[in-house]
């Protein structure tokens, strides 16, 4: 009995769930078949539909408030889908495109396929990417052997352009293509061009006012008020990539929004960008539209940085005669391999008070506002513009290494002011045989960084060790990361970490040729110019950084402001860095390049071997008694160390007056050397007199590294 009530308990619930299902399938029926018309009528008069408008763009100014990226006011037309009736849609286009082009101005056209004089179509050079996505299976579906011509046929039958002729037909194809990428809807409206000039939106504005959906109005457009001073720190905006969409659009970013690709406009994007504002459309039962709600967009914050243009300018204009010099120099010595293949350099400016960037030049460089006219020509151009030397160009640091290893060295013990270590003119511990620039003799420290001896370095690292060695150089910031707000490289330091890296084997002797700046060691100008500010500041590292600060758009209000940061100390006494300090002056007081300068400083020359001729380097701060700057120069393949010498000099007499004859800047700290020298000479009374180069050899230093097969 009790299993018959259960069956007729199941079959009751069957039969309610097969009832219910039928009544929900009668009403669906009714719905989406019989009243189909009646409620897609309903929907379509009675959506609202929200459209997003652009935000201003933050600006980038120079320390003192030199624009170096702003906006200016220009013009763009809009097709607005809501008003626009499709039918209309390609005549409407054709019509766009003819008066744009006959007033002068351009509209965006990115389909990579053109039309040649003789009337054939073509695929875009270097639009690699953009045919692939062309012939994908979500756009036309066809083979990547597909010719431009059959590509063009079915975009033509998809678009419904085959009673125009074959121009006609690529330009509504490109703007209907492009739309269709981009997400054109009521949502959506599509830009038709973005910066025409006044004429041609009076133009377009007589001539199309009575058709709907065709809009012109004022837009932002980003401009570089001087594009060729310091561009790879500016950066520059672009269309944001599908890449980039799928990454940003959870933040609110469009498929056409121009994004920050480069330099100070990508690292502080959203910063710059600012807050977009919307506007809520609402189409009546009657078929009128209103708008029923306005939400207003927010302009993005504006940054200083710390460059100051006229430095920057005359950095930029002392590398290019550097280059110059270093060719020049090859010519006078009928010698390839002294300075024929110098085409690039770079320079770095520090101020010592808080490591903030008065200048970052890189030769040779491009203009900001030719960048993407001119990127396909930039990328094939001798020395790579495209290239930041400043921040991420690594070379090999030659003897500018030798003031880390020697104060590195008395602080570990390995050495003393007092040590002396021969030289014959090459070393050969360890089977090694590092040539010398000269047969100095016996040395100690300040002459060893004065001369530039290899043989004592070489000793003096073997004897201090390469950990040692490198956990000095990084506390120096080389081999790491600066901080800086910008893409920067974190150069190399040779040891075991980075030959196991490289998958090499890393031997102990070869320690010596790392000591003297060589092996794997490769560093950028940011980098020098930041050990060289480390040692000036008394061996605390703070950040190096390029923006000052972030104020509000109308400048009223300041966001952030960047303030002085340690980041690492060198773990130097005082005393063994004033001792590296004094070698520094004495080797720049040596230096035929400086013998006229009229400011005492601290600095060392290098002169690094690599493939073609050396590179010429130079690191130097000033004044010496209180110092004010740090310098880090790279001069690519620069063969000798004065062209390098030149960049720093050129600078420092800008900033330091010394070419106005009344600059209190003047002042020098020769007495303040003078008791230096007077000082080490009283230390050294009951030593030999060395065997030291000339101030020439000194000057036009020469490093040969060879080392024997393990």
């Amino acid at each position: 009995m009790e299993v018959k009530v259960r069956k007729w308990r199941y079959t009751l619930i069957i039969i309610l769930i097969l009832a219910a299902a039928a009544v929900f399938s009668a009403r669906l029926v009714q719905w989406q078949i019989l009243q189909n018309d009646e409620y897609e009528d309903i929907a379509l008069t009675s959506t609202e539909y929200t459209v997003k408008t652009d935000a201003i763009r933050g600006e980038i100014y120079d320390v003192n408030g030199v624009a170096l990226a702003q906006n200016k006011t220009g013009y763009k037309v809009t097709i607005n889908k809501i008003y626009m009736p499709d039918e209309n849609l390609n005549e409407n286009i054709l019509k766009l495109t003819e008066l744009t082009e006959s007033s002068g101005s351009k509209w965006t056209d990115e389909l990579p396929i053109k039309l040649d004089k003789n009337g054939n179509y073509y695929f875009v050079k270097d639009k690699d990417s953009e045919i692939e996505e062309l012939k994908s299976k979500d756009n036309l579906n066809m083979n990547p052997y597909s010719t431009a011509e059959e590509c063009m046929a079915r975009l033509v039958e998809k678009y419904e352009c085959e009673k125009y002729e074959k121009k006609q037909q690529r330009d509504i194809i490109s703007v209907r293509y492009n739309m269709d990428r981009i997400g054109y809807s009521k949502s959506n409206p599509y830009v038709f061009a973005d910066d025409i000039s006044e004429r041609t939106m009076n133009i377009i504005s007589e001539n199309m006012q009575s058709v709907a959906g065709i809009e012109t109005g004022t837009s932002a457009v980003r401009t570089y008020v001087n594009g060729a001073l310091a561009p790879h720190i500016v950066g520059v905006t672009g269309l944001i990539s599908a890449e980039e969409y799928k990454e940003l659009e959870s933040q609110g970013y469009g498929y056409t929004d121009e994004i920050g690709k480069l330099g100070i406009e990508l690292a502080y994007e959203s910063e710059l960008r600012g807050s977009q504002g919307s506007r809520t459309y609402e189409v009546n039962p009657d078929g009128s539209t209103e708008i029923v709600k306005t939400m207003e967009s927010k302009p993005g914050n504006s940054v200083y940085l710390t460059i100051d243009t006229k430095y920057q300018e005359l950095a930029e204009k002392a590398l290019k005669e550097a280059v110059k010099e270093a060719n020049d120099y090859a010519k006078a010595e009928n010698d390839e391999m002294m300075g024929a293949d110098c085409v690039g350099a770079a320079v770095v400016v520090l101020n010592v008070k808080d490591f903030s960037v008065l200048c970052a030049a890189s030769y040779p460089g491009y203009d900001l506002s030719e960048f993407y006219s001119d990127y396909n020509k930039l990328l094939e151009t001798k020395g790579d513009p495209l290239v930041d030397r400043a921040f991420t160009g690594a070379l090999a640091p030659g003897s500018t290494f030798k003031p880390m290893v020697a104060a590195a060295a008395l602080q570990e013990g390995a050495i003393t002011t007092k040590t002396r270590i021969d030289c014959e003119g090459i070393y050969t511990t360890g089977g090694l045989k590092l040539h010398c620039m000269s047969v100095h003799g016996s040395l100690n420290v300040y002459e060893a960084i004065r001369d530039s001896c290899n043989v004592f370095f070489a000793e003096t690292a073997r004897l201090l060790g390469i950990e040692n060695m490198n956990l000095y150089a990084k506390r120096c910031g080389l081999g790491v990361k600066t901080g800086v707000e910008i893409n920067e490289s974190s150069g190399t330091l040779a040891g075991p970490e980075y030959s196991k890296l490289m998958n090499t084997d890393w031997y102990e002797t070869s320690v010596s040729p790392a000591g003297i700046g060589q092996s794997d060691n490769q560093f950028t100008p940011l980098q020098l110019a930041t050990y060289a500010a480390t040692i000036a500041n008394n061996g605390v590292r703070l950040k190096t950084h390029v923006v000052d600060k972030v104020v509000s758009y109308s400048g009223d209000e300041v966001i952030s402001q960047t303030k002085p940061e340690v980041v690492d100390k060198m773990g130097v006494s005082e005393q063994n860095l004033k001792e590296v300090q004094k070698a520094m002056n004495m080797a720049t007081n040596s230096y035929d390049s400086l013998s006229d300068f009229k400011l005492q400083i601290a600095g060392k020359t290098g002169t690094a071997e690599n493939a073609g001729s050396d590179h010429a380097n130079f690191i130097c701060y000033a004044p010496y008694d209180n110092p004010e700057i740090a310098i880090g120069v790279m001069v690519e393949h620069g063969a000798k160390s004065y062209v390098a010498v030149n960049v720093a000099k050129k600078i420092m007499n800008e900033y330091f007056g010394l070419n106005k004859k009344d600059d209190k800047k003047q002042e020098s700290s020769k007495q303040q050397s003078s008791t230096d020298e007077n000082a080490y000479s009283q230390n050294e009374d009951d030593e030999q007199n060395s065997n030291t180069a000339s101030e020439e050899n000194a000057e036009n230093e020469e490093q040969s590294v060879e080392e024997n097969n393990e």
